[in-house]
């Protein structure tokens, strides 16, 4: 995958969590933050930040996964 593919997936998306990522692309979650990064960087992304639980208790969730990113629409 290249930094195009994710941006592509980020704009139809609008917002996503890390572990969509993971799933749709079939990589780690290093590599995509990695890649996150970069549009970051740009001023293309922003990482969202998730102050409350999912809405249930069984908390099984990975709290690193729950991460959620945003595509910034200039």
């Amino acid at each position: 995958m290249i930094l195009s593919d994710l941006r592509d997936y980020l704009q139809q998306q609008h917002s996503v969590a890390l572990i969509d990522l993971i799933n749709h692309f079939g990589m780690e979650a290093d590599a995509l933050r990695g890649m996150l990064g970069k549009w970051i960087k740009k001023g293309r992304v922003r990482k969202l930040s998730v102050d409350s639980a999912c809405g249930t208790s069984c908390c099984k969730c990975d709290p690193n996964l729950t991460e959620l990113y945003e595509w910034i629409e200039k």
